[in-house]
């Protein structure tokens, strides 16, 4: 009789190794190029040489070559601490990252029968959302037959368009998706 352990058979890596992440950095013996213009440790060129001459003064140094720029020709390897050069990289990435703006897209939502107070307050917070840098996606959400009267739709979202002039611009116009009316403002600079 068998007995599983729960483990369904065809998955998983067994016996292989997980796919990498990302782009693979070859370091030492994995430079597999006949030449390699080399860098070394304190920035200096020390000329195109193969792999296994760049190797040895690497090894004479006590560091690592690395490849910094695989699609050049020849390609570029440095003379460095392999994992400082995983560290700079990190921290490069993640500086990358904080410099980066992320925008949101922030969703309003009105109905056809929507009152001026309603209206009001929500076209202020729109307002709000646009002088933060992000997007305002309003949305104008029709239930059974009320989409038979499309027109009040469009007529909040164009009264909308109007009060957000100077706020923001249309980056859609209006349109009709289903059983609701999308319009999509952005900030102006």
């Amino acid at each position: 009789m068998f007995i599983s352990n729960g483990v369904t058979g065809g998955g998983g890596f067994r016996g292989r190794r997980e796919p990498q992440k990302g782009p693979q950095v070859r370091i030492n013996e994995r430079i597999r190029v006949k030449e390699i213009r080399v860098i070394d440790d304190e920035g200096q060129q020390l000329g195109i040489m193969t792999p296994q001459q760049a190797l040895d003064i690497a090894r004479e140094r006590g560091y690592d070559l690395v490849e910094v720029a695989p699609q050049a020709t020849p390609p570029v390897c440095r003379i460095i601490d392999f994992g400082k050069y995983l560290y700079e990289q990190k921290k490069r990435a993640h500086e990358a990252k904080k410099k980066q703006v992320v925008i949101e897209v922030k969703e309003i939502k009105f109905r056809p029968g929507t009152d001026e107070h309603d209206y009001n307050f929500k076209m202020k917070h729109a307002r709000e959302i646009l002088g933060d840098g992000n997007k305002v996606k309003a949305t104008v959400r029709f239930r059974g037959r009320e989409i038979t009267h499309k027109e009040l739709g469009m007529q909040i979202l164009e009264r909308l368009e109007k009060d957000l002039l100077d706020a923001g611009a249309v980056e859609f116009r209006p349109r009709l998706e289903g059983m609701q009316i999308t319009v999509i403002f952005t900030p102006k600079k």
